[in-house]
């Protein structure tokens, strides 16, 4: 039985606030975050089929088709629910590959999205995050329709927080990217030579407004990541001199991100970051699902 097919953007992330807090049994870190959608986004169209299973991935190279997370995510719906026989995912790709604001963990929520509002018998928000969980950290979170979330555990822990004011965003993007295991080592190794180290928990009913924000933005993974690529701190440094009122890294790298609560001046932030570099803004409210056919 083959479902129709339908579209959404799939939103970037950027993380206004990242703890880093121990490393459990399991091997994993536990974190506490403050995820926040931008209008920045990828295309992503699902067409539900009798057979066959196929990926069209446009505009960056995401990496081998069998390795891609929408690809994955499609499958373990079909797997989970037995629906649908076969599909095809089309992706026109806006968000940078490997730099820290989920591209892919993006692509991969508005696919469950769209399967999900294509089936015969939808499994709803739970069923959609339980998938969601198996398929990375930033996944559950990218999954919701939230704008704002705070997010603990592995990240799929979340309480939705009020919307923030739209703000004007400058994502910058040095030209290189930062691998998660390796930014999670660097991390690990400093503290390690720290030798005593307490973790600074977060408070989720303080984040309702942009300078409660502000005085908790915050990124663990920004001097660990600093210390190896000394630009990162100096376009932080710069994007708040432009006046920024909050500049970070998001997630582990390797872009940075500003907060303004105007639009700056194109000229200003060109001369004060000499690496490519984009506007965008926050949002408010998530772009639907919108069937196709």
């Amino acid at each position: 039985m083959s479902g129709g097919a339908a579209r959404a953007v799939a939103h970037a992330k950027i993380n206004l606030a990242l703890r880093v807090l121990a490393r459990g049994g399991d091997g994993y870190h536990a974190i506490e975050t403050v995820f926040a959608r931008l209008a920045l986004g990828d295309d992503v169209a699902v067409r539900a089929l009798p057979s066959g299973r196929s990926i069209d991935c446009r505009g960056a190279d995401a990496g081998p088709s069998e390795q891609n997370l929408a690809l994955r995510a499609a499958a373990a719906y079909a797997h989970a629910t037995g629906w649908p026989a076969g599909f095809a995912i089309e992706i026109e790709k806006r968000i940078p590959v490997g730099g820290g604001l989920g591209g892919g963990s993006a692509d991969a929520g508005a696919v469950l999205r769209l399967l999900d509002a294509l089936a015969p018998r939808p499994v709803g928000q739970e069923g959609l995050l339980a998938l969601a969980m198996g398929l990375g950290s930033d996944v559950p979170y990218l999954t919701t329709t939230d704008p704002v979330v705070f997010a603990w555990g592995r990240g799929e822990k979340m309480r939705a927080l009020p919307p923030l004011a739209e703000r004007s965003v400058v994502l910058v993007f040095p030209g290189f990217a930062v691998d998660t295991t390796q930014a999670y080592r660097w991390l690990d190794e400093d503290r390690e030579q720290v030798g005593t180290w307490a973790p600074a928990h977060l408070h989720a009913g303080r984040l309702s407004r942009w300078s409660d924000v502000a005085e908790l933005a915050e990124n663990d993974f920004e001097e660990p990541v600093g210390r190896r690529h000394p630009e990162v701190a100096r376009v932080i440094e710069r994007l708040r001199e432009a006046g920024g009122a909050i500049a970070l890294l998001s997630g582990s790298g390797s872009t940075v991100f500003g907060i303004f609560e105007e639009p700056p001046d194109a000229g200003t932030i060109a001369r004060a970051v000499p690496y490519r570099h984009e506007l965008t803004s926050t949002l408010v409210r998530v772009t639907a699902v919108e069937r196709i056919d």
